[in-house]
């Protein structure tokens, strides 16, 4: 059986290494992408069996590439077709991440959303309501505090029942 891909993406500072480390522990290997000087972590997981090689993208804003970091991100996407792409935001500025959820989403990828940092949003009175923002988006959308683990057992749950559809 081949090993599922996960790429993980998202605008820069929002966590997305942050859930990379969690997620695949020790199992990191950090190079530069081919013709790049742009890092790229790889990784692997396991959720019951189920074997997955986890990719942590370059920062990026849109598909619209402007910087190299955007453009090796777009790549992975594009070029390497992960199983599942776990976009993940900043709960607290939600409104201004939700435009490469919806780019994500009309390129037909295999989107998740991940509401990253919901603590701090909670405190600045931003309320979402993840189920609703599920059934408008249409993808699994999973409330986090990755820093502290909060939201990973639920993210790693829906990953399975992701892949398991796969």
């Amino acid at each position: 059986m081949s090993v599922k891909k996960i790429a993980i993406v998202g605008n820069p500072n929002v966590g997305k290494s942050v859930l990379f480390n969690i997620l695949t522990k020790q199992y990191v290997n950090v190079s530069n992408y081919p013709g790049t000087t742009v890092e790229v972590s790889r990784g692997k997981m396991s959720i019951n069996g189920i074997e997955y090689e986890v990719i942590d993208t370059p920062g990026m804003y849109s598909f619209l590439s402007i910087t190299e970091e955007e453009k090796v991100a777009r790549r992975i996407l594009f070029n390497e077709k992960p199983d599942i792409v776990i976009h993940v935001v900043d709960a607290k500025n939600l409104e201004r991440m939700l435009s490469l959820t919806l780019q994500l989403i009309e390129a037909e990828l295999p989107v998740m959303l991940v509401l990253n940092i919901m603590d701090e949003a909670q405190k600045n009175g931003v309320i979402i309501d993840a189920r609703i923002l599920e059934k408008e988006l249409k993808v699994p959308v999973v409330e986090a505090v990755s820093i502290i683990g909060k939201g990973i057992k639920e993210l790693k749950d829906r990953i399975e029942a992701y892949g398991n559809r796969l």
